[in-house]
């Protein structure tokens, strides 16, 4: 009987024991869940806070990968088995990086005539190899390792740069496409393919271990035909294959899923020759994918999906296994030798830089301060330094503090790049000259420049309409820039090449498909009766950007085109019952802030229902009103206006406000802060103005005239509402007005202050009247030095 209990009770126990061990088991993998996705988050947030300082995405990730991962709660939930498996990834998400970054670049520009761009970053390169082949091996950054290897390998990491880091800081800050964008650009492609395929070839002929024997030696040996032949393979028989498979998936159509797992699997192939003999598999990964075509649909897929995968899951999570690796508490803070060393690699790499770029560039007739900034951009590292750093420490080669500098090191090379461009941006805006772009100091024998802007295939048929009714005379007619307005978000980011600066390659099927509407849309409208006479000229451009910096974009392409004036959609689009809707608080923001920054006049289309009255032809007959009150925007409007009227397809009637000075219920006083001068200047401005155009258009009968002459802005107000549905378009100016009789009060009660106190009454209505406004404002000049043309030259 006593064994028969004693089973009995230990069964439970047996029970109750695995099932503990179950739970905290399992406990203990969501805790590094949670870590892991605590270190992508606080990236996201931290870098959100950083983006008024223009800071990358690897600025965050190091910050947060190294705190979170030093916090002894969370270094000591990761034991050393689930480090091993942290650190799998991270060497599976560094091959497919260091694959990507080869298949990015061309290395057959190497043995081109070198350009400019290529001598600088020679230059550069040189100087600094030099530098720190000298200085590094008395500071003993090495242990246990080859002293030649090991100062080679370093001298060559510290000549390098992180080249897609720099390029996507350059494209963000809108100064890739400048002389100096370009430059900085190019250098640090050509200093990131040499130094890496420096160390890719050195990894076979100059091992980190001492003392090689025969054995090593015929290793070293096969290592060195397994990456010859590979390369071979890649770069010969690998074109074919690739064409082949692009042939029979031809763009428009859906990748065949057999085609996209062979190609997958022969690049895995490809890459996996020379690791079967002991080659480091990161370096093989570049070695395959720099040799392998880079054009082509199957390349392009390859770039974008795996550059997408990386920024939004590698990146956070390579950094946090990089702060478990290092473990900050032993960092040697406290010896003067840790931050000497460290201070030398920061001269090292600035002054080898700065200097190579100085000197090279004042031989090639570049101004001194700009290669000076050109220099400090090169010194930018990138993910795979940082890797190779840790990668050292896991060899024994270097201990942790010294790993923990290099990092240092790294992070800040990184942090003072975007201060450098913006510097290079202020430098620039000094010599923005200051130009007048309005309709109403346009030459009359010059053609038009307009930036008509959309937001989506909803914007179409009321942006034709527009255009059409723009044109104005035949001779010189018109020229039309069509600008798409696309956000940027992440996922675009990610699909950005080094080299794609100057025709960045939008591969999301909804936007090229948007695109390519709209383009088709405008071809056939120009093709057709539209395009008579040739007075319509078409360019179709791309703003491509965050809602924060779309303005000022949309500021440097209107500089850049020179247009005198532009149009946009407003923020609210029509709704089935010819309502408008909430609106798009983005677009908002945008008009808001081109308003007050825009280098040339402005336009906001309210469309409620322009576009669906059918397209305006030389044939057809819609009724458009302009109404001149007075002041500035209202001059800009009337000098619309003058164009619209020479359209054979338009009646266009002008409404002008007067003020009854003698009516009973005119106000006493009105509360001005123009003095008498001014007023009476602007008022004889407006008669001028009006005057013109009243004897260009009115008097020979082609333009109806209406006037109203008004007490006080509630007769202002009954008078616009009862316009609603007599025309289809009415052309107003957004305010400037120094008389304010009749307008005074109307802003109390304003919904969309953008608009003006005008535009919004006529818009503010919730009826679906089917009376389009078109508001213009006059180029204000304060604004235009915030703009800067993407392709201004510096050097």
């Amino acid at each position: 009987m006593p064994p028969a209990i004693t089973n009995d009770i230990a069964t439970p126990n047996i029970t109750h024991y695995e099932c503990l061990k179950y739970v905290v088991v399992n406990f203990s993998i969501s805790e590094k869940f949670v870590a892991l996705v605590a270190a992508y988050a606080l990236s996201r947030t931290v870098h959100h806070l950083l983006r008024p300082l223009s800071q990358p995405y690897i600025t965050s990730d190091i910050i947060i990968g190294l705190l979170l991962a030093s916090l002894p709660h969370v270094r000591g939930s990761f034991p050393n088995q689930f480090n091993i498996a942290v650190e799998n990834a991270v060497d599976f998400g560094m091959i497919c990086y260091a694959f990507v970054l080869g298949l990015e670049m061309d290395p057959y520009e190497i043995f081109k005539s070198p350009t400019r761009h290529a001598i600088v970053a020679y230059a550069g390169m040189l100087s600094t190899f030099i530098t720190a082949c000298t200085v590094t091996p008395w500071l003993h950054y090495s242990k246990h390792t080859s002293v030649v290897s090991f100062t080679l390998s370093l001298s060559i990491s510290l000549s390098g740069n992180g080249s897609h880091i720099l390029t996507r800081l350059m494209t963000k800050l809108k100064v890739g496409k400048s002389d100096i964008g370009k430059l900085s650009i190019g250098a640090g492609v050509h200093s990131d393919m040499i130094t890496m395929f420096s160390l890719a070839v050195g990894f076979v002929f100059f091992p980190m271990e001492e003392g090689l024997n025969v054995k090593d030696r015929i290793k070293t040996i096969k290592i060195g035909v397994a990456l010859v032949s590979q390369t071979i393979v890649a770069a010969k028989i690998s074109p074919v294959f690739m064409n082949w498979i692009n042939n029979e998936n031809p763009e428009g159509k859906p990748l065949k899923g057999s085609h996209l797992v062979l190609s997958m699997a022969y690049m895995a192939f490809i890459c996996s020759w020379a690791p079967w003999f002991g080659y480091n598999s990161v370096l093989s990964a570049f070695m395959g994918g720099l040799f392998l075509p880079s054009e082509g649909r199957i390349s392009k897929w390859t770039i974008s999906k795996f550059n997408n995968s990386l920024s939004i899951l590698f990146y956070p999570v390579f950094f946090f296994w990089v702060g478990l690796k290092l473990d900050i508490s032993s960092f040697e803070a406290g010896s003067m030798g840790t931050w000497g060393r460290l201070f030398c690699l920061l001269v090292i790499i600035t002054i080898g830089k700065v200097g190579g770029t100085l000197i090279c560039g004042l031989t090639l007739g570049y101004n001194r301060p700009e290669l000076v900034a050109v220099g400090l951009l090169l010194t930018a590292k990138g993910h795979f330094h940082v890797y190779l750093a840790v990668d050292a420490l896991r060899q024994g080669a270097i201990d942790i503090t010294t790993c923990t500098s290099i990092v240092i090191v790294i992070f800040l090379s990184v942090v003072h790049t975007p201060v450098v461009v913006k510097h290079i941006i202020e430098r620039a805006r000094k010599r923005v000259p200051i130009q007048r772009m309005a309709l109403q100091w346009l030459d009359p024998s010059s053609k038009l420049r307009m930036l008509l802007c959309l937001q989506g295939p909803h914007n179409l048929d009321s942006a034709i309409n527009l255009m059409e009714i723009s044109r104005g005379r035949p001779e010189p007619g018109i020229f039309v820039h069509v600008a798409d307005m696309i956000e940027f978000t992440e996922q675009i980011a990610s699909v950005m090449a080094p080299g794609g600066v100057d025709n960045i390659t939008i591969t999301d099927r909804s936007i090229t498909e948007m695109r390519d509407q709209i383009t088709r849309a405008f071809q056939t409208y120009i093709d057709g009766k539209g395009g008579s006479g040739g007075a319509i000229k078409l360019s179709r451009v791309l703003a491509l950007s965050t809602f924060n910096t779309m303005p000022q974009d949309l500021c440097v392409l209107a500089e850049d085109l020179m247009v005198s004036l532009i149009l946009l959609p407003f923020h609210k689009r029509l709704n089935v019952d010819g309502t408008l809707d909430e609106g798009h608080p983005g677009f908002r923001y945008v008009n808001r802030k081109l308003l007050r920054n825009a280098p040339c006049s402005i336009g906001i289309l309210v469309d409620r229902g322009f576009g669906f009255a059918g397209k305006i032809s030389r044939s057809s007959e819609s009724k458009v009103a302009v109404i001149f009150i007075g002041g500035k925007d209202d001059r800009e409007a009337l000098a619309f206006a003058s164009r619209v009227a020479w359209h054979p397809g338009v009646k266009l009637t002008v409404i002008r406000f007067l003020v009854d000075k003698n009516s009973e219920h005119a106000p006493r006083r009105v509360n001005n802060r123009a003095s008498v001068a001014e007023q009476e200047e602007e008022m004889k401005l407006d008669d001028e103005c009006f005057a013109h155009f009243y004897e260009s258009h009115v008097a020979g009968g082609e333009v109806a005239y209406m006037e109203k002459h008004l007490a006080n802005s509630s007769e202002t107000y009954t008078n616009l509402i009862s316009f609603e549905g007599q025309y289809s378009l009415i052309i107003v100016g957004r305010g400037g007005r120094v008389n304010t009789v009749l307008t005074h009060g109307l802003n109390d009660w304003q919904q969309c202050p953008e608009l003006g106190p005008v535009g919004d009454v006529l818009s503010g209505s919730s009826s679906a009247s089917g009376t389009s406004i078109l508001i213009i404002q006059l180029q204000n000049i304060k604004g235009q030095l915030d703009g800067l043309s993407e392709e201004f030259s510096i050097m």
